[in-house]
């Protein structure tokens, strides 16, 4: 494909495919950038118009190819024809083997986005994910589970991301069994919240709470 046919997410991708291999070594810093441009025979000025603000411009793009390959990996593998409990278990699986070739990037870059300066763009980045993770495992919820989901799931894949970083364990097999309790956990809380929804039928219903439909709009808005 000429540079004149490329989207400019094409464009930043591809440059972005040229920084990785040297994230293992240089991090998301501007010295991988540099080796980018010199690997692809492009001035750094280059680098620096696709990736204004350096390493969290990169970080934000390579999630966001993450997510955007693990919606085509999901609908390839038909997860709607499972069971609730296991698309939500081959959602993480799937994003975090994603990851695996790069395994050493996603370790820098929970680095960076862990630093004080960054948690709105960690907090929003972690947000889209969840949220894209629950529309490609069918979630059509409109009340308040539509929320309460997304906040639980956030917690399950932040604790399994990094027990996957952690794990060296042979196919990552202990994270897989990891994965597994905190779904049962998950499970077992929503078990219980349908009780009490049965129980409390006739209370009101603050499911339309505007502000926490502000704040998960403002997290994952663009």
């Amino acid at each position: 494909m000429s540079k004149k046919a490329e989207t400019e997410r094409e464009w930043q991708t591809r440059l972005l495919e040229a920084v990785l291999p040297h994230v293992l070594f240089d991090g998301w810093s501007r010295k991988a950038m540099k080796a980018a441009a010199a690997d692809l025979g492009e001035d750094i000025s280059t680098l620096d118009l696709a990736f204004p603000e350096g390493a969290t411009d990169m970080i934000r793009l390579f999630i966001e190819n993450a997510d955007d390959a693990m919606e085509a990996e999901l609908e390839k593998q038909g997860v709607l024809s499972l069971k609730i409990r296991e698309r939500i278990t081959l959602a993480i699986r799937v994003r975090l083997e994603l990851y695996q070739a790069h395994k050493e990037a996603v370790r820098r870059a929970v680095n960076i986005l862990a630093l004080p300066q960054n948690a709105a763009l960690a907090l929003k980045l972690t947000a889209n994910t969840v949220s894209r993770m629950w529309w490609a495992t069918g979630d059509a919820s409109t009340d308040y589970n539509w929320y309460t989901k997304r906040l639980t799931l956030s917690a399950v894949y932040a604790a399994t991301l990094l027990y996957w970083l952690a794990d060296k364990s042979e196919g990552h097999q202990k994270t897989w069994e990891f994965l597994d309790r905190r779904i049962e956990n998950v499970m077992q809380i929503e078990t219980a919240k349908f009780k009490c929804r049965e129980r409390l039928k006739e209370k009101p219903d603050f499911s339309h709470f505007p502000s926490a439909k502000r704040f998960w709009r403002n997290l994952t808005e663009r």
